[in-house]
């Protein structure tokens, strides 16, 4: 698990800063929300489907999964969060939580009241609309997933997923190498790419091949950042950064 670099506030309006603009008052604002501190093991559930939270969650460190839970117990896995998301910011707005949330590997999550939220909102409708706008690019991260399991082929489905994770990670500071810790399973993998498990490690294998990127052990390695750009067609514009990123191998 990556080191908390920053205590809950800061994490929170580094986040905001890398789609939004915050004055000097919204960052006040920010500063003066209260919240609780919790660590989470692996596979510990801190958000359930059917619920109705009362609070917000702020990635503090570590990795954390959104997910569905099928009749049949399976699991499909939406999206991944790090450090500065808010897995469940949606929740401000929804009575009951659709999906669930758990820690991936070992998280700190920070947990702030929706009551303050939005007395907060009130005061600086610009921190409002910087929350806003997280939600609305959470729902260009589930649209292009949506395109990426339904019209892509399975290496560039892989491919895209890789990309997107790492770009994220460097856009929030949490690498600045071409190596990442990414604590997921394999299993997880194909709960996310709608893979069985044989297609997993056969895909991963046909990946690796390419020697653009290496994933085994919980470390992704890219080792041609260009080329397996190309391969998952990815392109982070739907990120909506303000300023993007440009990575190189």
């Amino acid at each position: 698990m990556e080191a908390v670099t920053g205590n809950a506030h800061q994490l929170l309006v580094r986040s905001l800063q890398t789609h939004s603009r915050l004055a000097k008052q919204d960052i006040r604002e920010i500063s003066s929300l209260p919240h609780k501190v919790r660590e989470f093991q692996p596979g510990e559930d801190f958000i359930h489907q059917g619920e109705v939270p009362k609070v917000a969650a702020l990635i503090m460190s570590g990795m954390v999964g959104r997910y569905h839970i099928l009749r049949n117990g399976r699991r499909q896995y939406v999206s991944f969060h790090i450090a500065g998301d808010l897995p469940d910011v949606q929740a401000l707005f929804l009575r009951e939580m659709d999906h669930s949330v758990c820690a991936i590997g070992p998280a700190i999550v920070a947990f702030i009241p929706h009551k303050m939220l939005m007395r907060a909102f009130t005061r600086r409708p610009l921190f409002g609309f910087a929350i806003w706008r997280e939600t609305l690019i959470d729902a260009a991260i589930f649209r292009e997933a949506i395109t990426n399991n339904g019209a892509r082929t399975k290496v560039a489905r892989m491919a895209h997923l890789f990309c997107e994770l790492f770009y994220r990670a460097r856009e929030a500071g949490l690498n600045d190498g071409m190596t990442w810790d990414f604590p997921v399973s394999l299993t997880q993998l194909g709960e996310t790419l709608g893979m069985a498990i044989a297609t997993v490690h056969r895909t991963l294998q046909e990946l690796r091949t390419t020697s653009t990127v290496d994933f085994r052990e919980g470390k992704l390695v890219i080792k041609d950042w260009t080329r397996l750009a190309k391969i998952g067609e990815f392109n982070p514009g739907y990120l909506h950064a303000r300023d993007p990123l440009e990575l190189s191998s």
